[in-house]
């Protein structure tokens, strides 16, 4: 079986997984090394990771999460413009 190519369709975007005590986020993108980093899940936490994605020029977010974890992330992350 040979590789399959995706059209790049987004420039810059972050992958979340999100716990119940912790978010793994991993960026990548045009002018990006892949990096992942792991942040908490209070409040000024989520702040440390929505200004390392502002940061980075991240434009979208895809989110894993079990149960209603998201939520919070979410709340924090929506208003700053990237696409949730």
């Amino acid at each position: 079986m040979g590789t399959v190519q995706f059209e790049q369709v987004i420039s810059r975007g972050c992958g979340l997984d999100v716990h119940k005590k912790t978010v793994v986020a991993t960026i990548d993108g045009e002018g990006l090394k892949r990096s992942t980093r792991e942040f908490g899940t209070f409040t000024s936490s989520l702040t440390e990771l929505k200004d390392w994605l502002l940061d980075n020029g991240i434009t979208h977010i895809a989110m894993e999460s079990t149960g209603v974890y998201w939520k919070p992330v979410y709340h924090v992350l929506e208003p700053s413009g990237m696409k949730v």
